[in-house]
């Protein structure tokens, strides 16, 4: 695939996979990690084969990381990884059976908060206290 005729001049791909059953990459469903250099960082999700359905995220809107992995996840070192963002339309991106899921969990972590911070974008969390 050529990634600048896709997505534009200067797009890079960063990271790649498909969903994978036992282990094997062989679904229609495809993710994408884009960076097009001082514009955008996005998290595609490509699935469908005769007909597609893309779902994009912008990495400075996730809020939240978490990570699920079965019994056979662990044998065959796929996982799943979750990802909740403040973006109405995309609530929720599910990266679903990846291989190496605590290295892409680590890489999306740390490409999120250079993102937060290229966008001047903090999180702050809200705590509510019982009363007395």
């Amino acid at each position: 695939m050529n990634i600048e005729k896709k997505y534009g001049e200067g797009a890079e791909l960063i990271w790649s996979d498909r969903k994978r059953f036992w282990g094997m990459p062989l679904s229609f469903t495809r993710y994408r990690l884009i960076r097009k250099p001082g514009s955008w960082f996005k998290l595609f999700s490509d699935i469908g084969f005769t007909y597609s359905e893309v779902e994009e995220l912008n990495l400075y809107r996730v809020c939240d990381i978490s990570f699920r992995q079965s019994l056979f996840g662990k044998l065959f070192d796929t996982g799943s990884v979750i990802l909740r963002s403040n973006d109405s339309s995309m609530p929720t991106l599910t990266l679903r059976n990846i291989k190496n899921p605590f290295k892409v969990r680590d890489m999306l972590s740390e490409y999120i908060e250079q993102e937060r911070k290229v966008h001047g974008v903090r999180l702050t969390e809200q705590h509510r206290h019982g009363g007395s």
